[in-house]
């Protein structure tokens, strides 16, 4: 009857056979341990030479948290302005149209209003003579003097103070900032205003059953064009969400990766079979192409676009040369170093036959490169969709302009959402397309 037990003879020849196994020097054992011990000192050094406590201590979550509610909601900002005789209500920045008239807003007088955040229960009333804030059904008297607000007395938790005006935190729903010349009310709503049709549009405030309703049986709005039309055109040229800005712009992303990235791959091809040492012999032409390659990688895509936005002024022109420069070196790179780990058999012998260099390279060296060759530029197409977004940002041309001036406002992180997503569809598109094709190439190469 076998056994899959060892014999201690067994045993003992095995470690003897094999003593770098079984008797490793001190020095190998305690090699492990060190690293981790070395890789936690360094990650605690880190965590004090950068001072995160301070860094988290001093971080304006609470700023954090208002552009993060933007990606999702939107905000209605009336103003109530004391005035010699009485309140006027005026709007910033108003998404809801010229004219605005909300129905969670509610003229209870001739110079006295009220706005409700979740009903009756948290509102604030707004009169010549008096600031009213409810929470939770509770009702607090603000007092406003020249000097500036005051809390009421037993304020709640979410009534603050600070330099002179008073806060009433309504939670997601909004707040109210109570001040000596005006009362500034914030109300969020979920979702994104206006995204189809902006208040100038004839569509505007209809839903989906108004709007086909509009298209398939109304009288038009517009005696010169269909209502179809008019709608496409409400929709592209909407002031709010630019929707055909922000296309044109990422198709230019999307020319910018591929042009960049084709370029690069059809200058990558011929000089590395100059870098490659096993097929040029010419070893002052492998050092220098080498070395030439060394210098496009080692700049990163960022500084180059940089330098050609310096040149050529902002536009899609210097992403594509920052692409073009960046790639040709990195392709340039790895297809060397396919190129030197060929089968020299298939070329010797397609060389016993008397074929020609040319001819060698052709049918001993391409086929078998070819598919690494496209594999990697499919891969770096793919990911330069991603890279053109981020030297855009600089001047560069393409969405990441567009991204960036939406960031500056402060005020339009819808837009930068909508953005974001847009690139994250194309980039999770072109990905699959290029894993695809990758995973054909591959294949094929393999049989």
């Amino acid at each position: 009857m076998s056994t899959l037990a060892m014999s201690a003879h067994d045993a003992a020849g095995l470690r003897a056979r094999h003593p770098q196994v079984f008797h490793r020097p001190l020095r190998q054992r305690l090699m492990a341990p060190l690293a981790a011990l070395v890789t936690f000192a360094y990650l605690v050094f880190c965590f004090f030479f950068f001072d995160v406590p301070a860094v988290i201590n001093n971080a304006q979550w609470d700023r954090a948290s208002i552009y993060l509610a933007d990606w999702y909601s939107w905000e209605a900002t009336p103003r109530f302005r004391f005035k010699d005789d009485g309140v006027d209500l005026e709007w910033t920045r108003s998404l809801l149209g010229d004219k605005p008239n909300p129905d969670w807003i509610e003229k209870t007088g001739p110079q006295s209003y009220v706005s409700r955040f979740d009903g009756p229960d948290n509102s604030i009333e707004i009169s010549p003579d008096s600031v009213v804030a409810i929470v939770g059904g509770t009702r607090y008297a603000i007092p406003v003097m020249a000097e500036g607000a005051a809390l009421p007395a037993g304020a709640p938790a979410s009534m603050s103070l600070k330099g002179g005006r008073v806060t009433v935190d309504y939670g997601f729903a909004g707040s109210a900032e109570v001040r000596n010349t005006q009362v500034y009310v914030r109300h969020r709503f979920f979702g994104w205003p206006n995204f189809f049709f902006d208040p100038r549009s004839s569509f505007f405030g209809m839903d989906a059953g108004q709007v086909w309703q509009a298209v398939t049986v109304g009288e038009r709005f517009n005696p010169d064009m269909p209502n179809i039309k008019l709608m496409a055109l409400d929709f592209l040229y909407n002031a709010e969400w630019q929707h055909l800005d922000v296309y044109d712009k990422l198709l230019q992303t999307i020319v910018m990766a591929f042009v960049g990235t084709l370029f690069a791959a059809l200058l990558a091809f011929p000089l590395s079979f100059i870098a490659a040492r096993n097929i040029s012999a010419n070893r002052a032409g492998n050092w220098f192409m080498k070395r030439a390659f060394d210098l496009l990688r080692s700049v990163d895509m960022l500084i180059w676009a940089l330098f050609f936005v310096r040149g050529f002024g902002p536009g899609p022109i210097p992403g594509i040369a920052a692409i073009f420069f960046t790639d040709t070196g990195t392709l340039g790179k790895t297809n060397t170093e396919a190129l030197e780990n060929v089968d020299d058999r298939q070329r010797e012998g397609v060389k016993s036959v008397g074929a020609s260099p040319a001819v060698v390279h052709r049918y001993g060296v391409v086929p078998q490169v070819m598919p690494v060759f496209l594999s990697q530029a499919l891969y770096f197409w793919e990911s330069n969709t991603r890279s053109a977004t981020i030297i855009g940002a600089v001047g560069a041309g393409g969405i990441g302009l567009k991204l960036i001036e939406a960031m500056r406002t402060n005020q339009d992180w819808e837009n930068v959402a909508y953005m974001v997503l847009l690139i994250l569809i194309v980039v999770f598109i072109f990905d699959n397309i290029s894993s695809a094709i990758r995973s054909r190439l591959i294949g094929s190469g393999g049989h």
